[in-house]
């Protein structure tokens, strides 16, 4: 029996979609991947300092600290996404169906590698922005 066929536009698309979880590497590489492992705990404490935010407000410095995980974990993701997509066709199936012969991804994966390039970008500057902001609120709280 032989593996089954890993597709690169299935992969780029569940980078891009639950990718923030590690879907998409226990789609390639199955349950035993360990980076796939790191990324549904920081993905679940963002979501928690997110609600925490909601709820007690933007004071909450909890909140601070668990909010750019999810953003840190969601760009991960998403990187992982673009390298699968624009990883050729040839060593994609290398290294994914080595028993298969090789077939083209299509436009499948193109449109998840410029989805995944449009929200990472901005998950990673709403990361970067949120982070330097609160900091300097907190420093500036700190002066008489």
């Amino acid at each position: 029996m032989s593996a089954p066929i890993k597709h690169k536009a299935v992969a780029t698309w569940l980078a891009l979609l639950v990718g923030s979880f590690g879907l998409h590497r226990f789609y390639l590489h199955g349950l035993k991947d360990r980076w796939a492992w790191l990324f549904p705990l920081p993905t679940l404490l963002g979501i928690v300092g997110v609600q925490r935010m909601n709820h007690l407000g933007q004071d909450d410095q909890l909140a601070w600290v668990l909010i750019p995980l999810l953003g840190i974990s969601l760009v991960a993701a998403l990187i992982g996404g673009i390298v699968y997509g624009l990883t050729p066709d040839e060593r994609w199936n290398a290294r994914f169906n080595p028993q298969q012969p090789a077939a083209p991804a299509g436009w499948g994966a193109i449109i998840g590698v410029v989805l995944c390039l449009l929200i990472g970008g901005t998950a990673m500057m709403a990361t970067i922005a949120f982070s330097a902001q609160r900091y300097f609120e907190s420093q500036h709280s700190d002066t008489p």
